[in-house]
């Protein structure tokens, strides 16, 4: 039997083939790795009573680059499962929209009902009723400001100037409970 060198040299073609023919893109050489090792497998594993070698190496290279290609999908499914969870934890989900955009609400960590109350009554007192409907639908409900505006009757315009108008007033509003001392709930 020849010597794995000499195996290689005449089959290293076949990793190639099967990278290829999988449309993998291969920058750090991975799956040429895995193909050569598959290769070393099948040449230490080989017996010559089951069938010939090429078909051997054939099933063993292509089987374990599919392997890995699978492998590697499942981490990238867990990646972007786990970091689709942690983008719920921290903003519930919430989103301030501006035109095209989404920007995450953040929640702060009191997740005290009293702190809560408290905090969106002191809100609700420095804001006009038009400047809490916009707090109300378009922050806390996420509504877009055309459909506000035309709930309303009014203009995208005039909401927007309510929305303006809300975030100069609670700049700097803290709620003063216990449970919530010397919070900054919006800048």
């Amino acid at each position: 039997m020849a010597t794995f060198e000499e195996i290689f040299r005449q089959n290293e073609r076949r990793i190639h083939y099967y990278i290829h023919r999988l449309n993998i893109q291969d920058p750090h050489q991975e799956f040429y790795q895995e193909g050569l090792v598959a290769m070393w497998n099948a040449y230490e594993n080989y017996e010559p009573d089951k069938g010939t070698m090429a078909t051997y190496f054939n099933y063993m290279i292509r089987n374990r680059i599919i392997d890995l290609m699978r492998k590697q999908n499942k981490e990238t499914e867990k990646t972007a499962q786990y970091a689709y969870e942690h983008r719920v934890h921290i903003d519930k989900g919430n989103y301030y929209r501006n035109q095209n955009w989404n920007y995450p609400i953040v929640r702060q960590e009191a997740d005290h009902e009293e702190c809560d109350a408290a905090f969106w009554q002191k809100v609700k007192g420095q804001l006009s009723d038009n400047q809490w409907k916009w707090v109300t639908e378009h922050i806390i409900e996420g509504k877009p400001l055309k459909e506000i505006a035309e709930q309303e009757g009014v203009t995208a315009e005039a909401v927007k100037s309510w929305g303006k108008g809300a975030r100069r007033k609670l700049r700097g509003v803290a709620v003063s409970t216990e449970e919530c001392r010397d919070r900054q709930f919006i800048s």
